[in-house]
């Protein structure tokens, strides 16, 4: 296969790892957890894997001979830059145990597992693939290991293959399954650990033991050089309002990221529109009333970030998509043998959410009632929010204009920037990271516990002072309505409005609103001095530094 020049030479690039795992390691523990919420009903659930300490990786100055170990490893959901050097991290860490031990990828996600579909990653295999973007060394899927015919039907071919820990890199709701999964191994003595790795580019699988998802640093540099591209040839052209969609179903954090970053002009932050109880209008007039004030001052151009999943914060929305997503899921068979599926709706909700759903335009409803997801929510994504508003914040121009309130002109340009970011090449820090989280877990392998998921913390430091261990899944999870039912999963993280990242952000905003203050990154850089280079996200700069 061809290469290209940058592919030949981040080929040869040797992530750092954190100074404890260069050497032989005893895990410490720490104190019992408990999980952030419904403790009780957790607890009943995960008898075996519930209330584990957390551990930290020290040096061990009497190390012991390692045994080989047959480790098998998932890609679970949707791509993150950096899962192949989680793959590689494993690789090389289970080979520092024993020069024995192998490594079987699972094809193509989950089914894979379930269908008995693998390969043996060798060397050879894998050094194809280090530092590079994407999941295509084995494939991603997104089958929910959640029954217990599934789980039996691949301990068949764990057992097969004398595989003796399972390592599960995904986001929130693959590592929900991936604690799940070793609950159950571990309730039948099945011989079978099982560990979870951070993955996710919307930022939303963190806490203060998981300082980031991996893939987020990448994905938001991505976004950021395409942003202050567009900010640039906005500022050259002068006669566009740009509104952009970002990635980020459930949270907010690739947006704000975005906006640290570029400094747009208008960044919509879905848990502030939550919390303020505002209605889509109030969104569309405070950006049409910063789109008037520019144009006092000539600037008939802009640009405005816009969360993915903004509409399900709004909270007249919110009830709307949470009622629907129950009718749906417990009438889907009579609303698709149904003819008007909009007044199937209209009649079927309750007379408030019936109002408000009735009163959006036809596309939108149309979108909030496609096909759900493989968790039952509504596909954000598919709705273009982007337009949604820029349409209203046209007519509410007009109608400014009409009252003698806007003198300027209004011309929108649209965009989604999701795809485009799952799959680069990982940035220096997520190489660096993603290579320290799989090695982490070989490390969390040896020391034979199951229900963790892979901790690398003190992310703002070189990589050389990070710190390592693990942290019980359980202690990550709440209950949860899907599909009608409640359902233990992984709490996701939302933007909080009173951390650093979002006080700097609300600090600034004013400022940028009015005056053209654009930041252009530029691309990502491999090569140079580290404070270009080997820099994390600012999200994590603020969260950690304050403003």
């Amino acid at each position: 296969m061809k290469k290209s020049a940058l592919q030949k030479a981040r080929a040869a690039y040797q992530p750092k790892l954190p100074i404890v795992l260069t050497s032989a390691v005893k895990a410490v523990e720490g104190n019992p957890t408990q999980s952030v919420a419904d403790q009780e009903d957790i607890q009943k659930l995960f008898p075996n894997t519930y209330g584990l300490p957390e551990l930290k990786f020290e040096k061990n100055p009497t190390p012991t001979a390692g045994k080989p170990v047959n480790v098998g490893v998932i890609l679970s959901g949707g791509q993150a830059p950096g899962g192949h050097n989680v793959i590689s991290g494993i690789f090389d860490g289970i080979k520092k145990i024993h020069r024995d031990s192998k490594l079987y990828g699972f094809l193509m996600g989950p089914g894979g597992f379930v269908d008995h579909q693998y390969v043996e990653l060798t060397s050879a295999i894998i050094d194809e693939y280090r530092n590079t973007g994407g999941f295509d060394i084995i494939g991603s899927g997104r089958t929910k290991l959640e029954k217990q015919e599934q789980f039996d039907k691949g301990l068949e071919i764990l057992k097969e293959l004398n595989i003796k820990a399972l390592v599960i890199i995904g986001g929130d709701d693959s590592n929900t399954n991936a604690a799940i999964l070793a609950e159950y191994y571990k309730s039948i003595n099945a011989g079978v650990q099982v560990i979870g790795c951070p993955k996710t580019i919307d930022g939303d699988l963190k806490n203060g033991l998981i300082e980031t998802s991996f893939g987020f640093d990448t994905a938001t540099k991505v976004y950021s050089e395409v942003i202050g591209n567009i900010q640039r040839d906005c500022n050259s052209a002068k006669k566009y309002w740009h509104f952009i969609k970002l990635m980020g179903r459930s949270a907010s954090h690739i947006a704000l990221e975005c906006a640290l970053q570029t400094q747009p002009n208008v960044c919509i932050v879905s848990e502030e529109v939550e919390a303020k109880n505002m209605t889509l209008q109030d969104v569309v007039d405070n950006i049409a009333c910063i789109v008037a004030k520019r144009a006092e001052k000539g600037d008939n151009y802009g640009t405005v970030l816009i969360p993915e999943g903004l509409v399900e914060f709004i909270p007249a929305m919110k009830a709307l998509i949470a009622e629907l997503n129950d009718l749906l899921a417990h009438n889907a068979a009579e609303f698709a043998a149904t003819e008007n599926q909009r007044q199937y709706i209209i009649d079927h909700l309750s007379a408030e959410n019936a109002a408000v759903y009735a009163s959006l335009p036809e596309g939108v409803a149309r979108q909030l009632s496609l096909d759900r997801d493989p968790h039952g929510n509504v596909q954000v994504s598919l709705i273009e929010t982007e337009k949604l508003l820029s349409e209203m914040v046209g007519r509410r121009l007009a109608e400014m204009k009409a009252e003698g309130k806007f003198v300027g002109k209004f011309a929108a340009l649209h965009h989604f920037f999701g795809y485009e970011g799952r799959c680069a090449d990982p940035s220096n820090f997520d190489a660096d990271y993603c290579y320290a989280l799989g090695f982490n877990a070989a490390c969390l392998i040896n020391a034979g516990v199951t229900g963790y998921m892979s901790s690398v913390r003190n992310l703002t430091k070189p990589s050389v002072q990070w710190v390592a261990g693990g942290i019980p899944i359980t202690m990550m999870m709440n209950m949860e309505r899907r599909h009608g039912e409640m359902k233990p999963v992984i709490q996701k993280a939302l933007v909080r409005l009173d951390d650093a990242p979002f006080l700097k952000f609300a600090s600034k905003r004013d400022e940028w609103a009015v005056n053209t203050c654009y930041v252009y990154p530029g691309p990502i850089q491999y090569f140079g001095p580290a404070e270009v280079c080997d820099q994390p996200s600012m999200t994590l700069k603020y969260e950690h530094q304050g403003l």
